[in-house]
C-alpha cells in the first residue's frame, strides 16, 4: 500500500479520533468553509523525505476536512527562497510554511532550539519535551513575538558527522578544516579551530571535489548517497552530534492561524503530528539499506573519538552559558531542554540502552 494513502487512512480513522474526535464528516460538510492556503518549502522535492513531510501533513489536512482544507505546499525557490520560508509567512506573502527554525538562528539563537542545537534533545526526547513538557508552549511563546504559530512536524532522527576529504582523529585534526556546516554545529566547531563554511547544497560537491573545502555534512545515509560524496570525500563519520534529533516545523502566519476555525486548528494539529511520526518511520525504513550501499561503493565509516566528542560538548555549553546571560528566551527553552534529557537519559540507560545493547550483540552474532 502506498505510504501516503496509509497515513492518510489511518490519520482520518486513527490519529484524528483521538486529537479531532469533533471532526465528524458530516458535520464539516455541513458547515466547514472552503479555505486554501498556500505553504512554501524550504526543501526541495528530491528531498522526498523531508519535503514529502509538507504534502503528507497537507493530504491529512485534506481528507479530514472532506476536501474544504486544502493546503498547497511549493518547493523552495517556487514562491521564495529556501531560507525565507520563515519570513514569508510571518509577513503573510504565504499562510504557511514548513522549515527548520535553526536556519533563523542568526536573527536570534532561540530559533535554533525549535530543531535542535549540538547534543541536544534525540529525536524521542525531542518528541517528549515537546507533546507532553513544556516545548510547545515555550516555543509558541516565542514564535509569536514573530507573528507565527509553530506546529513540530517532522524529524530526521540523530544525522551522520559529515563526509571528510582525510581521517579526523583528533582535535588538531580540527584546527583549520575547512567544513560546509551552519548554525550552532559550526560556531562549535569553530570554536575548536575549524572554518565553517555556508555553501548551497548543490555546490558541496563540486567544492569537495576541487579541494576548496575539505569536509561536509548534510543528513544521512539516504540523503547524501543521492549526492555522490563517497566519491570525494570517502571518510563517512558518525555521529552527528550536532543533530541528535533535529525536529522541523510548520509555521503558520499567526494571524491567520487565529482566523483559522477551530476544528480546522484540530485537523492541522492533528495532520502535523502524523507527518511529524510518519517522517521518522519513513528515515528509519531506508537508511539502512542507503548505509550499506555508500559502504559497498567505498565509504569508509569513522566514529569520532571521545577527546573530539568532549572538548565540542564542552564548548557547545559554554557557548550556550553565554547566551543565556542575555537572552532570555533562549536561556528558558535550554534549561527547559535540558530537564527533560537528564530525566529521559536516567531512564534510558536502564531500559533502552540495556535492551538495544542486547539486541546489537545479537545482530552482530548473525542470530536476527
Amino acid at each position: 500500500m502506498d505510504r501516503r494513502s496509509f497515513l492518510t487512512k489511518a490519520t482520518v480513522g486513527g490519529v484524528a479520533a483521538a486529537g479531532a474526535a469533533a471532526l465528524a464528516a458530516p458535520a464539516i460538510a455541513q458547515s466547514a468553509p472552503k479555505i486554501t492556503w498556500r505553504l512554501t518549502s524550504s526543501f526541495p522535492k528530491s528531498l522526498d523525505t523531508i519535503y514529502g513531510a509538507a504534502e503528507t501533513m497537507a493530504n491529512a489536512v485534506s481528507a479530514m476536512t472532506d476536501g474544504n482544507f486544502k493546503i498547497q505546499v511549493f518547493a523552495a525557490g517556487e514562491i521564495v527562497g529556501g531560507l525565507q520560508a520563515e519570513d514569508a509567512a510571518a509577513a503573510g506573502t504565504v499562510e504557511a510554511c514548513h522549515t527548520a527554525t535553526y536556519y533563523y538562528w542568526g536573527k536570534d539563537p532561540a530559533w535554533a532550539l525549535g530543531t535542535c542545537v549540538p547534543f541536544g534533545p534525540n529525536a524521542r526526547q525531542m518528541n517528549a519535551w515537546y507533546y507532553y513538557a513544556d516545548g510547545r508552549a515555550l516555543m509558541n511563546k516565542f514564535y509569536a513575538k514573530n507573528g507565527l504559530y509553530g506546529l513540530q512536524c517532522g524529524n530526521t532522527g540523530v544525522q551522520m558527522g559529515g563526509w571528510y576529504r582525510k581521517e579526523i582523529n583528533t582535535l588538531d585534526d580540527i584546527k583549520g578544516l575547512k567544513m560546509r556546516i551552519g548554525g550552532f554545529g559550526g560556531k562549535v566547531l569553530e570554536a575548536l579551530g575549524a572554518v565553517p563554511q555556508q555553501i548551497a547544497g548543490g555546490d558541496i560537491y563540486p567544492s569537495l571535489e576541487k579541494g576548496t573545502i575539505d569536509a561536509a555534512e548534510w543528513v544521512g545515509p539516504y540523503d547524501d548517497e543521492k549526492l555522490g560524496f563517497y566519491k570525494v570525500a570517502p571518510y563517512y563519520y558518525y555521529p552527528g552530534w550536532w543533530e541528535g534529533g533535529p525536529a522541523l516545523s510548520t509555521l503558520v502566519n499567526l494571524q491567520k492561524w487565529n482566523e483559522l476555525p477551530k476544528d480546522y486548528q484540530a485537523a492541522l494539529t492533528t495532520a502535523c503530528q502524523a507527518a511529524d511520526l510518519d517522517m521518522m518511520a519513513h528515515y528509519d525504513a531506508v537508511n539502512p539499506a542507503a548505509l550499506k550501499r555508500l559502504v559497498a561503493n567505498g565509504a569508509k565509516l569513522r566514529p569520532f573519538s571521545r577527546e573530539i566528542l568532549s572538548a565540542a560538548f564542552d564548548a557547545a555549553h559554554k557557548i550556550y552559558a553565554d547566551i543565556s546571560t542575555t537572552n532570555a528566551s533562549f536561556k528558558e527553552i535550554w534549561e527547559s531542554q535540558s530537564e527533560l534529557m537528564r530525566g529521559a537519559y536516567l531512564w534510558d540507560q536502564i531500559a533502552e540502552y540495556n535492551y538495544d545493547t542486547f539486541m546489537m550483540q545479537q545482530q552482530q552474532a548473525g542470530k536476527l
